[in-house]
C-alpha cells in the first residue's frame, strides 16, 4: 500500500533550514561582497572622494544582495514545492532562483538609474537595452551567476547527519 501522507516541506525540515542557513547565506555573502568590490568601477561612485563612503556602499549592496538571494531562494522553494533537501528538484529551484534575482534586479537598476537616479554607470558598464531600458550587465550576470555558485557550494558542504 503507498504511503498517502504528503511530503514533508522544506521549511519544516531541520537539514534545509540548516543548509540555506549556516551554508547558502555565508556563502552568497562571501561571494556577493567579492562581486560588489570587482564591479565597483563600473559604477561612478567608485570615484567618490571618501573611501569610508564607498566601503558603505559596497557593505550596504552585499547586505541587499544578501536579502535579494534568500528572497530568491525562498520563492524558488515555493514555486517548486521542495520538499526535503533530498526531494529537491535542483535545476527548477536553481532556474526559478535565476529568474527572481534577474528580474528583480532588472526592476531595480531601472528604478535606481532612471527614476530616481540614485547612481550611475561608469563608462566601463558593459550595458544592455531591454524595452527601451539601459541595464548595467555586470548586475545582472552577478544574479546568474553567484546565488547558483552559492547554493551549489552550500549543497556540496552539506553533510547528513549519520544515523546511530
Amino acid at each position: 500500500m503507498k504511503d498517502r501522507r504528503a511530503p514533508e516541506a522544506w521549511f519544516r525540515d531541520r537539514a534545509a533550514l540548516a543548509l540555506i542557513g549556516r551554508r547558502y547565506l555565508p556563502w552568497l555573502a562571501a561571494l556577493s561582497l567579492g562581486w560588489e568590490i570587482v564591479q565597483l568601477p563600473l559604477y561612478t561612485i567608485w570615484d567618490h572622494p571618501n573611501a569610508g563612503y564607498i566601503a558603505y556602499a559596497v557593505l550596504h549592496c552585499t547586505v541587499g544582495d544578501v536579502l535579494i538571494g534568500l528572497a530568491s531562494l525562498l520563492a524558488a522553494l515555493l514555486a517548486t514545492r521542495a520538499g526535503t533537501i533530498e526531494q529537491w528538484n535542483h535545476a527548477a529551484v536553481t532556474c526559478v532562483l535565476i529568474g527572481v534575482g534577474v528580474s528583480y534586479t532588472a526592476y531595480s537598476e531601472w528604478a535606481n538609474t532612471v527614476l530616481r537616479a540614485s547612481w550611475t554607470y561608469s563608462g566601463l558598464m558593459p550595458t544592455i537595452r531591454i524595452a527601451g531600458v539601459e541595464l548595467g550587465l555586470s548586475p545582472l550576470l552577478q544574479w546568474i551567476v553567484v546565488p547558483p555558485v552559492a547554493l551549489w557550494l552550500a549543497r556540496r558542504s552539506h553533510r547528513q547527519p549519520e544515523i546511530t
